[in-house]
């Protein structure tokens, strides 16, 4: 199998029969998504030409599908998000917690995504804005920044919130800056009981005004009685929420967020090997502390996993709350950071770097000899490149 192996080959050799086989199970999310990733940099959506002025090296330059599902398409959003988080960084510790909805949840979940999956934000959000804001623990209005992944290593459904929130935050009449115990956030115990409870009150009520949808094995569940029977069940366990220990420092940070926020279900670089029968790709095992693995599936199968990670049309997978709120961000920052002794202009955090596969896309710069690209023109959509025996398909 040469170098390079990407989703979209798995796509492009396998999708049409997978379409043909599971024609009447299909939304048009997952078609649409599975259509995007196949023509992303190609010529059937058109691009551009360039050569350099120092060298004459030409390229042609396809566009890409810019699909939030694409593991091609994430690079340059990250940079752009990246870019902007950057200025919101504050010089205290920052610290990650993991909520995750247990497996008889998660059921509920794939089959109602935009509505559980949107109730998992608010319950998330609102247990650690509680409890943060309870005397008996930090007594203050945090920030967060929410991350929503559905996915575990083996590309099974596995939904959960990463959260990243500085350990401090505003008191509650606004007039200082309440930092944490050094290493210690919130008691994750407490947050798991009220995130439980908040989430399970939000799902009763949207099984109330009819909002969830049950089919397949889970059709029982659409009966008043089964549906009470589930949520007992789940009232029982205790909820997994998770505290990482604290970043180093804005930097880590940053290059936590990078990682974690425009991530895709499997990224081109775990893929082993593709065959006409089946694909084979990198995993790590959590339960056998994280031990490298390789995972053979059928080619159906793979796309049947990946496909379950698809989000609703205009989902958002990254929210903020607390004083990170979209609304009152900036006013609030600049509050922090007066409240801190630090000055509004000053930037805590290094520059954000490029991901390296961008680099010479971004800055026009020719991979040969690192001189300046020039356009020549566009690329009608179809229409094949001739100009080069290389191409930019990064």
């Amino acid at each position: 199998m040469p170098a390079g192996l990407e989703v979209a080959d798995i796509f492009r050799r396998h999708g049409a029969a997978y379409r043909q086989v599971h024609a009447g199970h299909l939304g048009r999310v997952e078609r649409r998504v599975m259509s995007a990733i196949e023509l992303c940099r190609t010529a059937e959506l058109g691009g551009h030409s360039q050569y350099c002025s120092s060298c004459g090296f030409i390229r042609c330059a396809y566009n890409s599908c810019r699909n939030r599902h694409c593991p091609k398409c994430q690079g340059a959003a990250r940079f752009e998000w990246l870019a902007a988080r950057q200025a919101e960084l504050l010089p205290v510790p920052y610290f990650h917690v993991v909520f995750t909805l247990p497996a008889p949840v998660a059921e509920i979940a794939f089959q109602n995504k935009a509505q559980v999956y949107a109730i998992l934000f608010k319950a998330a959000a609102e247990a650690l804005r509680t409890i943060a804001a309870d005397p008996k623990h930090l007594g203050a209005e945090i920030g967060i920044v929410a991350v929503l992944h559905t996915w575990g290593q083996n590309l099974h459904h596995h939904p959960h919130l990463h959260c990243v929130v500085p350990g401090g935050g505003l008191s509650l009449d606004g007039t200082r800056w309440i930092a944490c115990r050094p290493g210690f956030f919130l008691p994750v115990r407490v947050l798991s009981r009220l995130f439980r409870r908040l989430f399970l009150e939000d799902l009763q009520a949207a099984f109330d005004a009819d909002d969830l949808s049950f089919f397949g094995d889970l059709a029982e569940l659409a009966q008043k009685a089964a549906f009470a029977r589930r949520l007992a069940e789940v009232r029982r366990v205790e909820w997994v929420v998770y505290a990482k220990p604290p970043f180093g420092g804005p930097e880590q940070v940053l290059a936590y967020l990078g990682r974690y926020t425009h991530r895709v279900a499997i990224s081109n670089s775990r893929l082993v090997s593709l065959t006409d029968d089946s694909i084979v790709f990198r995993w790590k095992d959590y339960r056998r502390r994280g031990t490298a693995k390789v995972m053979t599936l059928a080619a159906f199968e793979f796309i049947r996993r990946f496909l379950l990670h698809t989000l609703p049309d205009g989902f958002h997978r990254i929210r903020h709350y607390g004083f990170l709120a979209n609304g009152h961000r900036a006013e609030k920052l600049a509050l922090c950071r007066k409240l801190l002794a630090v000055a509004t202009s000053a930037q805590p955090s290094p520059p954000v770097r490029q991901p390296r596969e961008k680099a010479a896309i971004v800055l026009n710069s020719c991979p040969c000899c690192g001189g300046t690209m020039i356009e020549l023109g566009p690329l009608p959509r179809s229409t094949p490149c001739h100009l080069s025996v290389w191409h930019d398909s990064s």
